[in-house]
């Protein structure tokens, strides 16, 4: 693992961060290869632990309550967040702490901007969605529904941070280094970066499927638009968080609402909602930094001034969303 930095390129952009002279394309399938079996042997490690200690406490063999299944599921995805630096690290050289901003650390301001803006937009999104006949599931207590939506708030923020910087950051960053210029190796990160994240889903519905691709893009655009994650971990944990916290209150059916096999989404038109709102999103993001172009890592030997008036451009870029 030669090439090693330690410190971020000046005046790159985000997705360009891993890319050098050679175009490590083995290296790059190698890192997605080992952040997907993290997630996965991370689930797997974790529900065995956990299961083994409740049933040691309850003296059974039944399967975890909602709310522990719950919260094991969104803590092992969470573990993404230190897996995806570790991997930057010891497969590029380049600090994990970069793949959270152009300049290596999180940007409250904007994450504090966008979360005013767009968490309103979920909650009367979904608010709406919810107003139809839903299918209640008989296995909720008073109890599980409480702790359900504890574990939730608690945790799901996480769960989507860790999805974000697995794939908006890592793997945007490791495919946004196979082509040799910026621009095509933004559509190369774009593209391998969506396609997996769909692909992790696991779903075979076609609007399922559309509606992560929509969302996967419009995500990625926007990080490299901001050069951060803080607007797509808004983005993603809002939604995420709001879903499941509805799905508690109303005692929905948590088996048919996961269920992402060919024809679960009965109405395609349902997935235009969220749709909508990633693609404004986007749209806003875009039109705001139109003159500016992506946010860029400082360049060490700028001047005050310069670094603050390109804080303040990727702030502005928020305040439409």
């Amino acid at each position: 693992m030669n090439e090693r930095i330690d410190t971020v390129p000046a005046d790159v952009e985000y997705h360009r961060v891993l890319a050098g002279e050679k175009r490590r394309i083995g290296r790059g399938i190698l890192t997605i290869v080992l952040l997907i079996g993290g997630m996965v042997g991370f689930s797997l490690l974790l529900n065995a632990a956990v299961g083994a200690v409740d049933a040691a406490i309850r003296g059974d063999e039944r399967e975890m309550s909602l709310p522990l299944a719950q919260a094991v599921h969104m803590v092992s995805v969470a573990f993404l967040i230190p897996w995806s630096m570790l991997l930057q690290r010891w497969l590029y050289g380049v600090r994990g702490a970069s793949l959270t901003s152009v300049i290596s650390r999180f940007r409250f301001d904007i994450f504090g901007r966008a979360l005013v803006l767009v968490v309103p937009a979920w909650i009367v999104l979904m608010t709406l969605q919810s107003l139809g006949p839903i299918p209640e599931s008989p296995v909720w207590t008073n109890t599980d529904v409480l702790w359900f939506i504890v574990a939730t708030l608690l945790l799901t923020p996480l769960q989507a941070a860790g999805e974000e910087y697995g794939l908006r950051g890592l793997v945007f960053r490791v495919a946004g280094g196979w082509a040799r210029g910026a621009r095509a190796g933004l559509v190369v990160g774009i593209l391998v970066s969506s396609a997996v994240f769909a692909v992790i889903h696991l779903a075979t519905d076609m609007w399922l499927n559309l509606w992560y691709l929509i969302f996967a893009v419009g995500t990625a655009l926007i990080t490299w638009r901001t050069g951060g994650l803080e607007v797509a971990i808004v983005l993603h944990a809002g939604l995420n968080t709001l879903a499941f916290t509805l799905q508690a209150a109303l005692r929905q059916d948590l088996q048919a609402a996961a269920d992402r096999s060919a024809g679960a989404v009965e109405d395609g038109l349902l997935t235009l909602g969220p749709a909508a709102v990633i693609v404004l999103a986007t749209v806003v993001v875009w039109m705001l930094t139109r003159r500016s172009g992506p946010a860029r890592t400082p360049s060490t030997a700028a001047t005050g001034a310069t670094r603050e008036a390109a804080g303040s451009v990727v702030v502005g870029a928020q305040q439409g969303l």
